[in-house]
């Protein structure tokens, strides 16, 4: 039992050992194809949150009170902040991969270096994390010209994307290597984006909601994100904030062998 025991624990820790050079050779590869493209890439991620921000707060905001002590558009800039780089990292590993994986061949043609599959992987994770940083700093950058960022903590954002970033390229790389068609990504943002979307205290603080709401809210990693850019960006810097990043780490650590567990059962027969 013990002997059966160590090889499967040995082939478990194997799932963090791609994070090396040939990753970061894939992450570059990808970054070579959107300096061709960025200005497609990023239309999408940086306009829709300022239409949000403009909307919600221009809009909705001149009919609500100030809440905790701040303008409603102050209260939702960090929350846009978080969802964009959420968005991003979301839409690039799961549609944007599944194209270079099932219509591409690109996977197949990578695996063919001295780079496998897991590295392959990694290096996607990694790319939607640079997506994720890029488009919550374009917009961090937009919010903070825009007077709606009062404190210098708001300078440690880039680390927090990074985070979000691996949280949901994580997330949605699982999801592509489970659905056998392009189609299926529907249920994906369906089901699990949209609704961290609303309801990880983005457009109102969580403690309107019933108990159970806010306790299942305080699992969605998107909340948790939320907190941390909100109160570096206003300079609400407390111990508690720890737990916070402790929770997103976890999770991270957690799921990370998934994505390539399951792209590697899908793409090796």
């Amino acid at each position: 039992m013990k002997a059966e025991a160590t090889p499967k624990l040995h082939r478990w820790a194997g799932y963090y050992s791609p994070v090396n050079r040939w990753a970061i050779k894939v992450l570059t590869r990808n970054l070579y194809v959107f300096r061709k493209t960025w200005t497609t890439n990023l239309a999408f991620n940086i306009i829709e949150p300022l239409l949000y921000l403009a909307a919600l707060g221009a809009g909705l905001g001149m009919m609500v009170d100030d809440i905790e002590g701040m303008s409603y558009t102050q209260f939702i800039a960090p929350g846009i902040v978080a969802t964009s780089a959420m968005w991003a990292a979301a839409a690039e590993c799961s549609y944007d991969s599944f194209v270079r994986m099932y219509y591409q061949k690109i996977y197949h043609a990578i695996v063919a270096t001295p780079i496998n599959l897991q590295e392959v992987v990694v290096g996607e994770l990694l790319y939607g994390t640079f997506k994720s940083v890029l488009s919550g700093t374009i917009i961090m950058g937009v919010i903070a010209a825009l007077g709606l960022v009062p404190s210098s903590w708001a300078l440690l954002t880039p680390f927090v994307l990074a985070i979000n970033g691996l949280v949901f390229s994580q997330l949605a790389m699982i999801w592509t290597g489970i659905v056998p068609k392009i189609d299926n990504f529907a249920y994906f943002f369906t089901l699990i984006i949209t609704p961290m979307f609303l309801f990880s205290g983005v457009f109102f603080p969580l403690d309107v909601l019933p108990q159970i709401l806010q306790q299942l809210a305080w699992l969605l990693p998107l909340y948790h994100i939320v907190v941390l850019l909100r109160s570096l960006t206003l300079g609400m810097v407390e111990i508690n904030l720890v737990f916070h990043l402790l929770w997103l780490l976890i999770f991270i650590l957690i799921i990370f062998p998934l994505p390539q567990y399951l792209m590697r059962r899908r793409l090796i027969k």
